[in-house]
């Protein structure tokens, strides 16, 4: 398996969230586990923008999927997966 082309701490930059080891297994903890179904960029945590940036890019299908499905595969994790 190779690695995503964006590591974690890019997407939680991108998303204007904290993006050191321990923010996001804070964010992670304190939003999982994630019903399933909710899609990702539908969850009540993101604000419009953060919505939009997720749903475009699965949408595209761009370089962010990969680990975008990796953070949805954490938020649905009980315990959460922390990358």
């Amino acid at each position: 398996m190779h690695s995503p082309v964006h590591p974690l701490t890019e997407l939680f930059q991108q998303l204007g969230l904290g993006s050191s080891g321990r923010e996001i297994e804070e964010f992670i903890r304190s939003h999982a586990p994630l019903a399933g179904h909710i899609a990702l960029p539908d969850a009540c945590f993101w604000n419009a923008s953060q919505s939009n940036f997720l749903r475009e890019a699965l949408i595209a299908d761009d370089d962010w999927c990969e680990i975008i499905d990796a953070l949805d595969a954490s938020l649905r994790s009980t315990p959460p997966v922390l990358h």
